[in-house]
């Protein structure tokens, strides 16, 4: 008797799985396809000089040959260097200052709390408007402070339009927009730490400093990981903000973007630019999560 309420029970938790499984597999299914097509069917193009009217033709590894003897795509890489580690500090770091600032009690903390996160949720197009109306050369704020006012430059120029100068405004503004999500994150793990640990190491005499570096600072370790895991996943295939401010600053993405659509259109070769980015990235994620995060 008790075997055979033991087989029913297995027979009756084998079928709810099952259910289970039934009911989730159509959005299991979309998700993937969604997902693993466009990572396969771009693998694919990497292998073959794409011509939308004739046919593809099979090339083997000589758009990936192609790619990494282009002078052009080791410059992209270390714009691309560039861009994702002064982005991915500044916000970690800004994000971090401003954390620390709105844990504190103050007048109005809520309202403030709230306002910091305005260039995070405001519209990319909107604040590239903004940035660029800002950076003019001719009407812009920044040009009359730093040439009228303070006297740095003898003359006005186009800091966005100069491939030199418009990498660093691309670096400031993404700090600007993105460090909310930083500043949020730290915040919360901030607000979970036991406050009676930094009353106890006051009494022992720690300074500020002392109780940041061993009671902070470990508190928000991996959650500081995490972050600029991501901002460098996010920072590395960074488009719609910097094509929008400016074209000169040819990270990984905006090269992929003109070697396949504009011109020539070489999508083949594009199609490996993109799989040899994505090569990169995980590389950075195996190591980073190995050697920093210890996962």
């Amino acid at each position: 008797m008790t075997n055979l309420l033991a087989t029913q029970r297995l027979g009756q938790k084998s079928r709810e799985q099952l259910l289970g499984w039934g009911l989730v597999f159509p959005a299991v299914f979309i998700i993937l396809s969604l997902i693993l097509y466009p990572i396969i069917y771009n693998i694919y193009l990497s292998f073959f000089d794409v011509n939308l009217h004739e046919g593809n033709t099979f090339t083997g590894l000589e758009n990936h040959r192609s790619v990494l003897m282009d002078s052009f795509f080791w410059k992209s890489v270390m714009t691309t260097v560039i861009y994702v580690f002064f982005t991915t500090v500044g916000t970690t770091l800004f994000g971090l200052i401003v954390a620390l600032v709105m844990n504190q009690d103050f007048p109005l903390r809520g309202l403030v709390r709230s306002l910091v996160l305005f260039p995070y949720v405001a519209p990319v197009i909107s604040v590239v408007f903004a940035w660029q109306f800002i950076f003019d050369p001719v009407n812009g704020i920044v040009m009359d402070v730093l040439v009228e006012r303070l006297g740095f430059f003898s003359e006005r120029v186009n800091l966005i339009g100069s491939p030199s100068s418009a990498v660093w405004i691309a670096i400031i503004f993404s700090i600007w927009k993105n460090f909310p999500f930083s500043y949020l994150m730290i915040l919360s793990r901030l607000q979970g730490i036991d406050k009676n640990l930094f009353e106890a190491a006051e009494v022992d005499g720690a300074s500020g400093w002392e109780r940041f570096r061993f009671i902070t600072l470990p508190e928000i370790y991996f959650v500081t990981g995490s972050i600029i895991l991501l901002r460098v996943i996010w920072n590395f295939n960074k488009f719609e903000e910097i094509y929008l401010l400016t074209t000169n600053v040819k990270v990984l993405s905006i090269y992929t973007y003109f070697k396949a659509f504009v011109g020539t259109m070489d999508m083949g070769q594009g199609a490996a630019l993109a799989l040899i980015q994505f090569l990169l990235l995980i590389g950075f994620i195996l190591i980073y999560v190995k050697k920093v995060l210890k996962w």
